[in-house]
């Protein structure tokens, strides 16, 4: 299928799926990404190529694969790729891809035991959120809850931070903080904060066990409230004059511990 300048339905779904404008259909950029796509076996509803990159051999059997997986094919121009891209510089192909499911029903059923969650809450920056996602994939978690006050695990930037991750990693989307921690204490998960200012060590707190790891904004960190609300709050250790971690990188550290001791105690 061809798009022209006469028939730009498509282009202008794209664009709304880009802006957030419909909930329930992700926007996918890039080759790297439609490959996770495709290995994760994301439900394919679009697929947009440049017509530069669809005469590449290397891009031809994902190509071809995305063709059979989707019910629409389109080849545009670099220009009008350019009109939808959500980079400076468009990398040659847009996919439209059913939301996974991020409903707590769903999130709930998914869950292995002992789970080790991440509940990210008031993280709006959704590079931050991406890439904790990514860590929690690789480091063994079992699931990410994102709260009402953090970005969208599913926007295009968080994703491109994921590469993929999202597509794999139980998502819950959009409880309260206080509905969170609800949900963690009925199935009797342990919820630990991350706070900078806490006396407890992270390596030092049991993590074999059912856990949920909290992580607020770097900004200024989840509030008084809020870590007396978990079970017990955690530190990183840091040298020099460093006041903190990246977000995501604390969510290593800490995440990494607990797949080290479960390890430990297999």
């Amino acid at each position: 299928m061809h798009i022209t300048s006469r028939d730009n339905s498509l282009l202008r779904q794209a664009r709304a799926v880009r802006d957030g404008k419909i909930h329930e259909l992700i926007y996918v950029e890039g080759l790297r990404l439609a490959e996770e796509a495709v290995r994760s076996q994301l439900k394919i509803e679009a697929v947009i190529v440049s017509e530069q990159l669809a005469q590449k051999e290397k891009a031809a059997a994902l190509i071809s694969e995305l063709g059979r997986a989707s019910e629409t094919l389109a080849s545009v121009s670099e220009r009008l790729l350019e009109s939808i891209s959500y980079t400076k510089t468009p990398q040659g192909i847009v996919l439209l891809a059913s939301r996974p499911q991020t409903s707590q029903q769903h999130f709930a059923a998914t869950q292995s035991a002992p789970a080790l969650i991440v509940i990210m809450h008031r993280i709006n920056n959704p590079v931050n959120v991406g890439a904790i996602l990514r860590t929690a994939e690789a480091a063994g978690a079992t699931g990410a809850v994102a709260t009402q006050t953090t970005s969208d695990p599913l926007s295009p930037k968080s994703l491109r931070g994921a590469m993929g991750s999202a597509f794999r990693l139980p998502v819950w989307l959009g409880p309260t903080y206080e509905e969170a921690l609800l949900w963690c204490g009925e199935r009797g998960i342990k919820t630990i904060c991350a706070d900078v200012h806490a006396s407890n060590v992270y390596n030092e707190v049991d993590w074999q066990g059912p856990s949920a790891l909290i992580l607020g904004p770097e900004s200024e960190g989840l509030s008084g409230a809020e870590i007396t609300s978990a079970d017990i709050a955690v530190g990183i250790p840091m040298q020099g004059m460093a006041e903190s971690l990246n977000v995501a990188v604390a969510a290593g550290v800490v995440l990494y511990e607990a797949a080290r001791q479960r390890a430990a105690g297999n």
